[in-house]
């Protein structure tokens, strides 16, 4: 077997798998799978967004490419921005976003597209954007999980002609496309193609980049040349630390939720958890994403703008021992996981936000919202500092243990390291098998209000939400509560699961 990977979509883990059969490595196969998910899940990822890689080398080597977006280096006059809100229908709950030209941050994962290629790929980029360019000019039948997200954010992608002209449904009257529908991207296949021949100048200093800031300038837009210019992936040290046999390894600062996830583990660590879905289990859970939720606002309330300080061993020790005196009882993402024999492995989350409504023209890039996302500007809308790097709850994370190597990650906003923090305590806590561990029933605590997926058990549900009265028992699992899609290497070779929460796929070659 050549490696394996898990993704949110059949077209995503089908180019990672293609290439992976090609003989490419396990980061080659996760940038095939960046591309395609571009194309097959055009709400959840773009050209236009960010994102970051966490790569496990089988010399040993570890290595975070930061590609996320990052704040323009010139402000501008409100009065002159196209800067204004849209709700989002989740149904049971409406979410308010903003969007426009005013919205787009500087776009970083072209960047990180060909820097990771540089540094790590082995197959020619033309290869590895092949099963994107073909899927885009063939078109890809619309599942039902895409097709609701695109309800959910319709008023965005009805919001300008050029997005209407891509993703409008031809069946149904003012709608996106519809389940069974096909979606074709032309455009964005020759985007593909080009950036493939042209490389990333083509974006950050030619003729794509201009037609963007061109559109910023008379627009209302922030992004000026040496915005793209000037924007650089950055290499960081991974985010290690130890929980029961393995070696977490996730996104470090200035993001925020590897540094979370860290927190938690520490927390639990010190406890014992009982039988899985049991009282016990669920109340230690539910208080530890409570303490870890009190120790994040603490943090943003010192005005350093990062989760370091919750990481000092007197902090964890002070919040373990709130822990210990109670009673025992944040958006648009996706997420890509490849191992391959040589157990390189890499960890890929993406961003678009929501999509900010602009299509470069000619290209079919949707441009990414990030200067609109509430959770990513706590300070207030046009507050933020310029040219920084903005911090992100995504973290792609590995687990290294003695026999055997796991690659994880998810979706889902502030949900995303409840997910992931669950999905590895089930592994290296209880010893589930990895699609056990993806399938169980996840609980989430946010501002005090407990969110709980059906399947645990009945009186262990009740005994926690006593401690919740703000509590919301889902009628059946959701993806509100991630996409944990999760790939393991071990003696054994390879096994994994897509999280079927986000539309998982897992596949073996």
């Amino acid at each position: 077997m050549k490696g394996a990977v898990a993704a949110g979509h059949p077209a995503t883990a089908e180019a990672a798998a293609w290439v992976l059969e090609a003989g490419g490595n396990a980061f080659d196969a996760a940038l095939a799978g960046l591309c395609t998910a571009c194309v097959a899940e055009p709400v959840l990822t773009s050209l236009g967004g960010g994102g970051f890689l966490l790569a496990h080398q089988d010399s040993g080597r570890n290595t975070l490419y930061d590609f996320f977006v990052q704040t323009p280096l010139h402000r501008r006059p409100e009065a002159e921005l196209d800067f204004y809100p849209i709700l989002a229908d989740f149904g049971t709950v409406q979410q308010e976003f903003h969007i426009g030209m005013g919205s787009i941050a500087t776009p970083g994962t072209i960047k990180g597209l060909f820097r990771i290629h540089a540094e790590l790929g082995s197959l020619p980029m033309r290869e590895i954007v092949r099963p994107a360019v073909d899927f885009a000019r063939s078109g890809i039948a619309t599942n039902r999980l895409q097709a609701y997200i695109f309800s959910v954010v319709k008023p965005i992608y009805l919001s300008t002609a050029s997005a209407r002209g891509i993703y409008s449904s031809h069946q149904v009257d003012n709608s996106l496309v519809v389940a069974g529908e096909t979606l074709r991207q032309p455009e964005l296949a020759d985007a593909l193609e080009l950036l493939a021949i042209e490389g990333e100048q083509l974006f950050y200093q030619g003729e794509m980049g201009a037609g963007l800031i061109a559109a910023c300038g008379s627009g209302g837009g922030y992004l000026q040349k040496t915005d793209l210019y000037d924007y650089k992936v950055v290499e960081r040290d991974p985010l290690a630390y130890h929980y029961r046999k393995a070696r977490i390894l996730t996104n470090p600062l200035p993001s925020s939720g590897g540094s979370l996830i860290c927190f938690a583990h520490a927390l639990l660590e010190a406890h014992d958890q009982g039988e899985f879905g049991s009282a016990q289990h669920l109340e230690l859970l539910a208080e530890v994403m409570k303490q870890t939720n009190l120790a994040r606002m603490e943090n943003a309330q010192t005005g350093k703008g990062s989760t370091g300080h919750i990481l000092h061993p007197d902090t964890i020790a002070r919040f373990r021992t709130t822990l210990a005196g109670h009673p025992v009882n944040s958006r648009g993402t996706t997420h890509i996981s490849v191992v391959d024999r040589e157990r390189n492995a890499a960890s890929l989350s993406l961003s678009n936000g929501e999509g900010s409504g602009y299509v470069l023209p000619g290209t079919g890039i949707m441009l990414n919202n990030m200067l609109g996302e509430e959770d990513l500007n706590p300070g207030g809308f046009h507050r933020w500092d310029t040219a920084v790097r903005v911090s992100s709850m995504m973290a792609p994370t590995l687990a290294i243990e003695p026999d055997r190597v796991i690659a994880t990650g998810s979706g889902g906003s502030n949900r995303l390291r409840t997910a992931i923090l669950q999905t590895l305590n089930n592994l290296c806590y209880f010893g589930m098998s990895v699609r056990d561990a993806v399938d169980s029933p996840r609980l989430h605590v946010e501002q005090d209000l407990l969110s709980i997926e059906p399947g645990f058990p009945d009186a262990a549900v009740d005994e926690v939400c006593a401690g919740y009265p703000s509590h919301n028992r889902w009628a059946e699992k959701n993806l509100f509560f991630g996409g944990a899609h999760t790939v393991i290497h071990d003696k054994r070779g390879f096994s994994g699961a897509g999280d079927p929460r986000r539309g998982g796929v897992f596949l073996v070659v």
